[in-house]
């Protein structure tokens, strides 16, 4: 049984702030590589899940992961409170379709895990029916894997004392006002709870497909784990430029490699 409470929302205190950033300045310069052959060579696509209670930083995770990528090959989708047309389908359906396709990078900002966490602690589903849910996400995770789509599960893990100063933040910085709801504090209330459920899904999850619990109190340590994991990833994936058959000995591409190639 997962106990979030007894697992640090810190960076390992041997890790020198100065060199890690260093380090993952050069991971995203890799990731940058990765992610243009894994999108010429559209074989395989990557899934990278965000979850994690509010203040948690998931958007600047996506913001500092990915700001090198070619935006051709990457999407993300947030997934809020469902729409009228949403829940007249399966919990999943709204997930499915934005399911990566082949050659891509996409990004869940939260995603149908809510469906077993927010809708728990706000009392709408109960424990048989998490446990059936349960089953069907593990199910519909490994017919993504299966088909091609490999799948990174990420938690931030924020302190209580961390959460409540990016509150005040919010609070205080005109950018980020927009941010801030009276609803976050009625949440932040039930922060208990939600810790009990997310142990749960770390619990029912498929050791397949595990989760990463990213200590997120610093903002330099967790982009540093979040994009080595990636880039790690997408090396065992190994994407390949396609190789492309071209006649050199055809006139007119013989004149264009004398004339211009280097």
């Amino acid at each position: 049984m997962y106990k979030l409470s007894e697992i640090s929302c810190k960076a390992p205190k041997e890790l020198d702030k100065e060199a890690t950033k260093e380090t993952t300045k050069e991971l995203l310069e890799e990731l940058d590589e990765l992610q243009n052959r894994l999108y010429a060579e559209t074989k395989q696509s990557l899934l990278v899940v965000f979850q994690g209670m509010d203040g948690s930083g998931k958007d600047g995770a996506t913001k500092a992961v990915f700001k090198g990528i070619n935006p051709q090959g990457i999407r993300t989708v947030s997934f809020k409170k469902p729409t009228v047309d949403e829940l007249a389908q399966d919990f999943l359906w709204r997930v499915h379709r934005h399911a990566p396709p082949k050659g891509y990078i996409q990004i869940f900002n939260r995603s149908h895990y809510e469906d077993v966490l927010v809708v728990r602690v706000d009392g709408y589903v109960d424990d048989k029916t998490a446990q059936k849910r349960f089953k069907m996400i593990n199910d519909f995770e490994q017919l993504l894997q299966n088909t091609g789509t490999r799948i990174l599960k990420f938690y931030l893990h924020v302190s209580m004392e961390s959460q409540l100063e990016r509150f005040a933040e919010r609070v205080v910085d005109p950018r980020k006002q927009w941010k801030f709801g009276v609803e976050d504090l009625q949440k932040f209330k039930q922060r208990d709870k939600y810790l009990k459920y997310y142990g749960e899904v770390f619990d029912n999850c498929s050791p397949d497909i595990p989760w990463h619990i990213v200590p997120s109190d610093q903002n330099w340590y967790k982009e540093y784990y979040i994009t080595k994991t990636i880039v790690e990833t997408l090396k065992d994936m190994d994407p390949q430029y396609p190789q492309v058959k071209i006649d050199r000995t055809d006139p007119e591409i013989a004149e264009l490699i004398r004339r211009y190639g280097k």
